[in-house]
C-alpha cells in the first residue's frame, strides 16, 4: 500500500545542509494502522509529508498503491492526493464556515454536485457524531468536536489513506480516547489505512498494530507493536515504552535487599495466556523456595495481556535454578536483575 526506499530529506538553508531524514525503509500494508513515534525534530512530520508529496524526496522512492510519487505530474499529483486524506493537530478548519461547509470543501473543490455533496456531508456528520453541529461554526464547538469536522473532511472524497499528523497532541486524555475509537472505527469499517505520527506511546498502545520508533531522521526500531512493547531493544523504544508500561521495581525497594548466595530477585515477563497461568502459586507449592512479590503490573496490547513481575526468591542454590526453569518451561521470560 505504502513503502518507502532508501529515502533521504535533505533540507538547505543559508548555506547549511540538515538531513532531516536519513535512508527510510517502511512498508505499511493496506489495513494498518502504523504509527511513528519519536521525540521533537525525530523527522516525522517530515516523513508523513512524503507520503503526499507535500515534500519532495532527496533519494530514494516513495510508492503509493504500487505509483512512485517521484514520476506524477501536477495533475497526476492531484489524482493521487484523492487517495489521501488529511488530519491536522490544530484542525485547520475555516472559522466563517459551518461545520457542513467545512465538510463539504473537498467535494466541491472536486465539482461535485450539490445532491451528492449534501448526501455526502450529512453521511459524514451521522458517522463522526456530529449531526447536530451541522448549522454551527467552529468557535462553537469543543476541540473534540472541531477534531471530528476535521476527521470527516478528511474522509469526503473516499480516500483509502489517512495521514494523523499530531491528530491528539491538543486535546485531554477523554476526548484523545474518543478520537481514537473514532479511528479505529474508520480503520474497520471504511477499510482505510491510517498512519499515525505522535510523541505519546499511549497513542500507539491503544490503537496502532506497527509502529515504527524515529530519531534524528532515522527509524531505530520498528515492528508489530506487541513485539515491539514486549521486547524493546532501543534504549529510545524502552524509554518511550516505559512511559506506558511500568516494568521495573523501584531503586529504593532493591536497596533493601542484598545480594546473597541463598536470594536472588528476578523479573517476569508474561504474554498471552502465561499471564493468565498461575505460575508463582505453582512455583511455590511445587518448590522448597520462599517467594516474595516486590513488583507487579498487567498491560493490553492489541488485545494480548502482557504481565510483568519481579520477585525474591531464597532457597538453596540448587532449589533456585530449579525454579528457574519451572519457570522457563511455563512459557515466562525470566532475567535475574542485580541488587544495588
Amino acid at each position: 500500500m505504502i513503502e518507502l526506499k532508501n529515502v533521504s530529506k535533505t533540507y538547505v538553508r543559508k548555506g547549511l545542509s540538515i538531513e532531516a531524514l536519513k535512508n527510510i525503509n517502511i512498508q505499511v500494508d493496506k489495513g494498518d494502522i502504523f504509527g511513528f513515534i519519536g521525540f521533537s525534530g525525530a523527522g516525522k512530520s517530515t516523513l508523513i509529508r512524503l507520503v503526499n508529496r507535500l515534500e519532495k524526496v532527496t533519494s530514494g522512492e516513495v510508492l503509493v498503491e504500487g505509483e512512485r510519487l517521484n514520476t506524477y505530474s501536477t495533475s497526476g499529483l492531484r489524482k493521487v492526493r484523492k487517495k489521501i486524506g488529511m488530519i491536522f493537530q490544530h484542525f485547520n478548519l475555516l472559522e466563517s464556515k459551518t461545520v457542513f461547509d467545512n465538510i463539504a470543501i473537498p467535494l466541491v473543490l472536486l465539482k461535485r454536485n450539490k445532491r451528492e455533496i449534501e448526501q455526502r456531508v450529512k453521511e459524514l456528520l451521522e458517522f463522526t457524531g456530529l449531526s447536530d453541529k451541522a448549522n454551527s461554526y467552529p468557535s462553537e464547538l469543543s476541540g473534540g468536536q472541531k477534531q471530528r469536522v476535521g476527521i470527516a473532511r478528511a474522509l469526503a472524497s473516499n480516500p483509502s489513506i489517512l495521514l494523523c499528523d499530531e491528530a491528539t497532541s491538543a486535546l485531554d486524555p477523554q476526548t484523545t480516547q474518543s478520537i481514537l475509537d473514532l479511528l479505529r472505527k474508520i480503520n474497520k469499517e471504511y477499510k482505510i489505512t491510517i498512519l499515525i505520527i505522535t510523541h505519546e506511546m499511549s497513542v500507539i498502545q491503544r490503537i496502532c498494530n506497527k509502529v515504527a520508533v524515529m530519531e534524528k531522521g532515522e527509524i531505530i526500531e520498528q515492528g508489530n507493536v506487541l513485539e515491539v512493547f514486549g521486547q524493546p531493544q532501543h534504549p529510545t523504544t524502552q524509554s518511550f515504552v516505559r512511559t506506558v508500561i511500568h516494568d521495573t521495581v523501584p531503586d529504593s525497594v532493591l536497596q533493601t535487599f542484598e545480594q546473597q548466595e541463598a536470594q536472588r530477585i528476578y523479573k517476569l515477563e508474561f504474554i498471552g495466556q502465561a499471564a493468565s497461568e498461575p505460575v508463582v502459586h505453582e512455583l511455590i507449592r511445587q518448590h522448597e523456595v520462599y517467594v516474595n512479590i516486590l513488583f507487579a503490573n498487567m498491560t493490553e496490547i492489541q488485545e494480548t495481556t502482557i504481565g510483568y513481575m519481579t520477585i525474591q526468591v531464597r532457597g538453596e542454590e540448587h532449589a533456585v535454578q530449579q525454579a528457574v526453569d519451572f519457570i522457563k518451561s511455563k512459557g515466562v521470560n525470566i532475567q535475574e536483575v542485580k541488587a544495588i
